[in-house]
């Protein structure tokens, strides 16, 4: 990715962070805010991670695999 396509987001409400992890599918949700809020944008990062964006402030985090990431496979 050239520096002319790279995109700069903020993250608000950092104290209104909430975190669920979905142990049969093995995924973390992070949400900034006190709702789940709809995305204008949705960006799938290479390594399996989705950035949720509105109105370019993060409002959500979805990392796949996550306990392999951690070096704790779920059984």
């Amino acid at each position: 990715m050239s520096m002319e396509d790279r995109k700069e987001f903020t993250i608000k409400d950092v104290d209104k962070l909430w975190l669920e992890y979905d142990i049969r599918n093995d995924i973390l949700y992070i949400n900034f805010g006190y709702d789940i809020e709809d995305a204008d944008e949705e960006l799938l990062l290479e390594n399996d991670v989705v950035v949720r964006v509105k109105n370019n402030r993060v409002v959500g985090i979805t990392i796949f695999n996550f306990s392999s990431r951690i070096g704790h496979e779920i059984i």
